[in-house]
């Protein structure tokens, strides 16, 4: 199988960095980047043949993944729709939903999106996909061998649900890292050096997640576990519930799933 790249930023580079470590022919795989010095690197770094425009003559059973930024996607569509004839189109362009970007490639319909998130940079990453109606089990599994070189995924099989996708997972380093801020802020006002509070923070952090990744148990029963009565981890989590913590979180989240709609109406309005 052949895989074609439209786009060569970070995600399409950690995308064809897990492939070729999971054992593809580099020859296998081809980048398309119109930034030259981008194209380069790619070259450079993966040994992958590159070029600035899509190929005139596309394989019947290739995979073109899009990796374009959503506002270039239409532009590409275009370039794009009087090369494709069985070949499975794989999006990972955020807010672009299929039936837009099927109606730019010409009523195309075999195509799969897909929502990734940023630890895909380091192989640490979780996909979610959603298939056309068209794509049949083969080439979901193609879609899928793609996007667990770099990680977990999970499909489904509604699209709508792509925008909780975008929320939860897509969103979700962010919140994480927002919560490391503030822990380490608060280690730092408590008198322990920044690489410290640093430390402290990321490996605790790496811990609970590969604790909560282990057990079978939900992670309110792993978090009464470590909170003792009367103790230093209850007053903590006393203190967030009185501040509804845990709410304006979930409020948060809803929001971002509120934002994910609104932009795939408005990306997908353009003609």
């Amino acid at each position: 199988m052949r895989a074609t790249f439209i786009g060569g930023g970070n995600m399409a580079s950690a995308l064809v960095g897990g492939l070729l470590k999971q054992g593809w022919p580099a020859d296998d795989l081809r980048v398309v980047e119109i930034d030259p010095q981008a194209r380069e690197a790619m070259s450079r770094q993966f040994g992958v043949s590159t070029g600035a425009v899509v190929p005139e003559r596309l394989e019947p059973q290739e995979v073109v993944v899009l990796a374009v930024k959503p506002q270039h996607m239409l532009q590409v569509a275009r370039h794009l729709r009087p090369r494709l004839s069985s070949q499975l189109v794989v999006t990972i362009a955020a807010g672009i939903r299929t039936q837009d970007l099927s109606r730019w490639l010409g009523g195309y319909e075999h195509i799969v999106r897909v929502m990734p998130n940023t630890p895909a940079l380091v192989l640490a990453g979780i996909s979610a996909l959603y298939a056309m109606p068209a794509v049949d089990v083969d080439a979901r599994r193609h879609a899928d061998s793609i996007l667990s070189a770099v990680g977990a995924t999970i499909w489904v099989e509604r699209e709508e649900l792509m925008d909780a996708v975008t929320a939860v997972s897509g969103s979700g380093p962010a919140y994480v890292f927002y919560f490391m801020e503030a822990i380490m802020r608060a280690g730092e006002e408590l008198g322990l050096s920044p690489e410290q509070a640093r430390r402290l923070t990321l490996e605790t952090f790496y811990g609970a997640a590969s604790l909560a990744r282990q057990s079978s148990e939900p992670p309110a029963a792993l978090r009464i576990r470590v909170t003792s009565k009367g103790g230093t981890t209850e007053r903590a989590v006393s203190a967030m519930e009185a501040a509804a913590i845990q709410r304006h979180v979930v409020d948060a989240v809803k929001q971002a799933a509120a934002r994910s709609r609104e932009l795939g109406e408005q990306l997908g309005s353009a003609d």
